[in-house]
Formats: C-alpha cells, sequence, structure tokens
C-alpha cells in the first residue's frame, strides 16, 4: 500500500553513515531533509552535475545552499553525460550518475566508508519506469522496474520513497517551507517519460485510482519471476559450461536456452541480444545438427559463432 511520506521515513533503517543522491528536485531536497533531521552528523550529499543544460548551474547552487543551511557535507561529481548515437539519453545520465556515485564511495575508505545511499524516487517514478518498460516490450526484469534495495559494491543501496506518491512527497517538502528547484526539461514532452507523467497517469488516476499499489505488486511479482530465471540460469551454466557447449545445451528447452544463453552473454561478455537476435540464434541451434554445421550471427555488441563443440562471442572491434 502507498504510504505517507513520514510513515516511509519511520520504516526507513540504512546503515550509517549514509549518502543521499541530491539533484535539487522536490523529492531528493526532501530526502535529503528528513535524513539530516534525522541522523545529524550520520548523513552526507553526493550531486551529479550533468552539464546537460544551463540550468545545471542554478541545481548545484540550490544544492550547496541547503547542504550548508542543514550542515551536510556536499560532494559534487560533474560528469560527461551525453549519449552515443542511439542510445537513450536518460539511460546515459544514469550510468553516469551511478559512475560518480561509486567514485565517491571509493574516496571514502575506512574509517570515513559510505554504508549506504539513498535515492529519491518514489512511486509515480516506479509506474513510469514500468509503463517504460511495457512501451519497449521488456521480458520480467525489465517489468520488475526498480528494487527498493540492494547491495553493490559493498554498499547498500535504498529507494526508500518507492510507496510515497509524488504529490505527498511535495506536500510535506511545502508543509516544512522548504523550496526546490524545477528541471525545466521535466516540462518537454519530446522525452517519453514527461508524455507518461503529463498524459498517463492522469488518466490511470480517474480510471484507477489504486493503480500505484497494483502496479507495484505487479512489479513485485516480476521480480520474483526475474529471481527464479536467474537462479535457472546459473544453474544451467553450471551444465553447459563456459563458453557454452552444443550438446548440453541442445538438451535443454527452447525456453531454457533462451534464458541460458542470455545469461552467459550478459555475465560473460557484459552485453544483451535483443529479441530478434536470440530468437535466430536459437533457431540456428535448433538446425545445428551435423560437425559442419556453421553460425554466426550479430548479437549484442558482437557476434556468436560456432567453435567446434562449443558457441563463442567475440567483438571484432576489439580484437587486436
Amino acid at each position: 500500500m502507498t504510504q505517507s511520506f513520514s510513515a516511509a521515513m519511520e520504516q526507513f533503517a540504512p546503515a550509517l553513515p549514509l549518502a543521499v543522491g541530491l539533484s535539487g528536485g522536490a523529492d531528493s531536497t526532501a530526502l535529503l531533509l528528513a535524513c539530516a533531521r534525522k541522523w545529524p552528523g550520520q548523513v552526507q550529499a553526493i550531486h551529479v552535475h550533468h552539464g546537460l543544460q544551463a540550468a545545471a548551474d542554478d541545481f548545484e547552487r540550490h544544492c550547496q545552499d541547503l547542504c550548508k543551511c542543514l550542515q551536510v557535507p556536499l560532494t559534487v561529481q560533474r560528469v560527461d553525460a551525453r549519449h552515443a548515437p542511439g542510445e537513450s539519453p536518460e539511460d546515459a545520465a544514469r550510468r553516469a550518475r551511478y559512475k560518480a556515485f561509486e567514485a565517491v564511495v571509493q574516496a571514502h575508505p575506512a574509517p570515513f566508508a559510505i554504508s549506504s545511499i539513498a535515492l529519491a524516487q518514489h512511486a509515480d517514478d516506479q509506474v513510469e519506469t514500468l509503463l517504460l518498460a511495457l512501451s519497449r516490450g521488456a521480458g520480467v526484469a525489465g517489468l520488475a522496474a526498480m528494487p527498493a534495495r540492494w547491495e553493490r559494491g559493498g554498499v547498500f543501496w535504498h529507494r526508500p520513497l518507492l510507496r510515497v506518491a509524488g504529490a505527498h512527497v511535495r506536500d510535506w517538502l511545502r508543509a516544512q517551507g522548504q523550496g526546490w528547484v524545477e528541471d525545466p526539461t521535466n516540462q518537454d514532452e519530446r522525452f517519453t517519460r514527461n508524455r507518461i507523467r503529463a498524459q498517463l497517469l492522469p488518466a490511470l488516476e480517474a480510471a484507477f485510482p489504486s493503480f500505484r499499489d497494483t502496479f507495484a505488486r505487479s512489479a513485485a511479482h516480476a521480480a520474483q519471476a526475474s529471481e527464479l530465471l536467474q537462479e535457472m540460469a546459473q544453474q544451467d551454466l553450471l551444465q553447459v559450461g563456459i563458453p557454452p557447449q552444443l550438446a548440453p545445451l541442445r538438451a535443454l528447452s527452447r525456453a531454457r536456452q533462451s534464458n541460458v544463453l542470455r545469461h552467459w552473454l550478459r555475465v560473460a561478455h557484459a552485453t544483451t541480444p535483443t529479441a530478434a537476435q536470440l530468437g535466430e540464434l536459437l533457431d540456428q541451434l535448433a538446425a545445428c545438427t551435423t560437425r559442419g554445421h556453421r553460425i554466426h550471427l550479430k548479437v549484442g555488441r558482437g557476434f556468436v559463432g560456432r567453435s567446434g563443440p562449443q558457441l563463442d562471442w567475440y567483438n571484432p572491434e576489439v580484437l587486436v
């Protein structure tokens, strides 16, 4: 069930010291303010300056003023978040942010190590993420949307506001008399997420008032299914080997072949096949009944080919 902002913060119990991702917008401003009050002297802020718009300097100044007022240490990380051709600007900015957060963590070794990082995405952001995944034809991993808690690099990451409606976050912040900065790009409906926020969320609110709760349950079901598929892929990869051997691979059902090959490409080569590429690879495996059958397919950022009794993946751009 959705929560009030205050209830969510009462339940939030991260390992300390805590760093809060601070953009300067309403959501992260509210999260930092609440955390600084709850754990004085145990909280710091990280602001990522993307350098993508003229207003970025205003965001930084707001963060500096807020942190000075709260007596919270602030680290500003400047990144190059420009996207490559064909790449989503949002995805490029997200990757740049996580790299910046990780750089701050590495710069604070023990005894000043950061134990937890809190991010301010809320229930509306979770719905937008799920709808984006649906619009792209995502599988269960994408439909799981954003996790509320995970561990990476020895640091616990949290999204304590995932069950709080965005309007409730702003209502709480107004009640504190605290201002924030508005990102002007949030009104630009050329971006899919902004169109969802401006056009779909009001329609969902009118038609299905409990959509935040029901969508969250669907995302939780997808997350559980994704976890099960991950466990099965790990077990199957032990059987087929790295790189995958054709004989044990062909002994699996087509669905398990798909699952284990996607897992192999992700963990061993950090690449992800499209649905069409994976489907063609499975068709080639089904037809691979003779010793001389050749496989050479574009998959992800490189190629999958047959090498005797096994499959290999290579990227010709990095070959010497």
